[in-house]
């Protein structure tokens, strides 16, 4: 419980707002406290997006494997998002109890003492490290390898509760690199801020740390993060980066982290003083919104990348697996993280830089997109009737190899391989991902019991059926297109004390529609051989040391990064010996 009562609202017109801001743009949605009706939303995309090839101050060109975003588009969320979607719901303000927020993790920037981004100083502008590293920047990939190393070395007991590999996504090697690369704009950082509690001290003027963020991104494991011997271990000048920069108090999930401030509720038109709830990560906060609150109901959150999330009254030991959290996602359970690095990326790659212009063309004819086009066409293919098996690492292996340089690859083409084969063949092999981590789960003790997605994917339903088979289980569904920012109402509604914890809120307001795809026996049967081959391809691409075949992919991408960045060093010297 939060502490705080309900405002004097009547129960019937009781909303809260919930608001999910995602890797290009942030979405408000207010919600009926009582039953979960989503009365309306509004979306508000980034300016700026995720900037991923140049800084935008300089137009200057960033090294492979970055990913930066510009804090002032998450504040213009608050803006314009949030009014366009109060005034839509017709309700009235002074109905709203409470607003909660999720956010992309790990995303990540510096500040100053008091929560000013270093990217806002203006001597700073020009310096991509005082930008927020969103999720998706894989730069710090040599630092994570160095933390999982030493924590090897050292026998780090908090290691295999990462799986016994730190990513290279998360907040240590973020900060890392960041001291390594850019000493000074080190030194300036006051706190290094996960953004999804940024976003929550903007709203409240309180800097609180989540319990989510803390546990999976940040290393904070049985009350303590790694002590400063093992910091120094990793860099002498990296020894007191905890208590210096990241330790802070920790709020619980569903608890209120202060109330509005005068200048948030002129943002967002909401009242001054509600409450805010604590901060959350976006796929942790939609496993309420799919009522997946009993253990062994892992929640697939499916869009660019997917994280799967689940709540066990068992505490195991995953290989790969991105953490485990004792509260990490409700309180009085353990939570458990998985994910994969890309899917929508890889079909949206796919469709933008390998699909032949008559194919668009047949697409816009019938009034469809080429996403559609394909589907339906692979659709019509019986399981292996393509002849390919691909690997799902085009954004590299969160999961369970927890390995950023590797690469995709599709084994199989011939000259008769149509556009609508490689497509079918690249939603197989994310299926055939999110099997590995269900196996590596259930090998570990921990068992899944369901699995329920939910995501911007859930419109495919080829892509939903290969899952339901390729997992031979069956597939429910959420019963929101908003699953993170149902989840977030449903913390706001939390913390302003109008349900008195998570679980019976998701129970009020939550929406899932039970086992919707259900896996056919004999195209199980028929993915079962097609992934023993993704298996074998898996580990001998991906499995390092005695484990592995062939770590081509590693030198691929050592000597890529070595082109650009040659070739970005040439320009800079013929731009300064030609005066521009």
């Amino acid at each position: 419980m939060s502490g705080r009562a309900v405002r004097t609202v009547d129960p019937r017109r009781a909303v809260a707002v919930g608001i999910d801001f995602g890797t290009l743009s942030g979405r408000a949605v207010v919600v009926r406290v009582a039953d979960g009706e989503e009365l309306a939303d509004a979306v508000h995309p980034y300016p700026h997006g995720s900037v991923e090839r140049a800084l935008p101050a300089t137009g200057a060109v960033l090294p492979p494997d970055w990913a930066l975003q510009v804090p002032a588009d998450w504040v213009e969320v608050l803006k314009t998002a949030v009014p366009k979607a109060l005034a839509a719901s017709g309700a009235d303000p002074r109905d709203v109890v409470g607003i909660g927020t999720d956010f992309t993790a790990c995303t990540v920037l510096p500040t100053l003492a008091d929560g000013t981004p270093l990217c806002e100083l203006p001597d700073l502008t020009d310096r991509p490290h005082a930008y927020p590293k969103l999720w998706k920047h894989h730069a710090a990939q040599a630092q994570a390898d160095r933390i999982t190393a030493v924590a090897e070395e050292r026998g780090e007991p908090w290691l295999a509760r990462y799986g016994g590999r730190i990513s290279s996504e998360w907040e240590f090697a973020k900060a890392l690199q960041l001291l390594e690369e850019d000493p000074e704009v080190y030194d300036r950082t006051q706190r290094w801020v996960e953004a999804a509690d940024w976003i929550v001290w903007q709203l409240c003027g309180t800097y609180l740390r989540n319990a989510c963020t803390a546990g999976y991104k940040g290393i904070h494991q049985d009350g303590r993060y790694p002590g400063r011997d093992y910091l120094a271990a990793l860099n002498p000048a990296f020894a007191d980066f905890v208590e210096a920069k990241l330790e802070h108090p920790i709020g619980r999930l569903g608890d209120c982290a202060g109330g509005l401030t005068a200048q948030a509720a002129a943002w967002t038109g909401l009242p001054e003083g509600i409450p805010v709830a604590v901060g959350n990560v976006d796929a942790h906060v939609t496993v309420p919104a799919a009522q997946a609150v009993e253990p062994g109901q892992m929640v697939a959150i499916m869009g660019t990348s997917t994280c799967h999330v689940m709540v066990s009254d068992r505490l195991g030991e995953v290989p790969g697996m991105c953490g485990v959290v004792d509260g990490g996602i409700l309180p009085g359970l353990w939570g458990y993280e998985a994910g994969q690095s890309g899917v929508g990326d890889i079909f949206g790659w796919f469709v933008d830089t390998s699909v032949p212009p008559h194919y668009h063309a047949r697409a816009a004819k019938r009034g469809l997109d080429v996403h559609g086009l394909l589907t339906e066409l692979a659709a019509d293919q019986a399981v292996g009737e393509h002849g390919l098996v691909a690997l799902d690492w085009h954004s590299g292996n969160r999961s369970v190899l927890v390995d950023h340089e590797l690469s995709g690859l599709v084994v199989g083409q011939t000259l008769a391989t149509r556009p609508e084969d490689t497509y079918r063949a690249l939603l197989e092999a994310t299926a055939f991902g999110t099997r590995t981590i269900i196996e590596a789960f259930e090998r570990s003790g921990v068992p899944v019991a369901e699995l329920v997605v939910a995501g911007g994917l859930l419109k495919n339903e080829l892509l939903m059926q290969i899952y339901a088979d390729v997992c031979d289980r069956p597939l429910s569904t959420i019963g929101s297109d908003q699953g993170p920012a149902l989840g977030s109402a449903i913390h706001a509604a939390v913390a302003a004390g109008a349900h008195p914890d998570v679980r019976a809120a998701a129970a009020a307001m939550g929406k899932v529609n039970r086992a919707v795809y259900r896996p056919d026996p004999e195209r199980a049967r028929a993915y079962d051989e097609l992934y023993a081959e993704y298996v074998r391809l898996h580990d001998h691409f991906g499995r390092r040391g005695a484990g592995g075949g062939n770590d081509v992919m590693h030198r691929l991408h050592a000597l890529r990064t070595q082109a650009l960045e040659k070739k970005n060093s040439d320009r800079k010297n013929t731009s300064g010996k030609d005066g521009r």
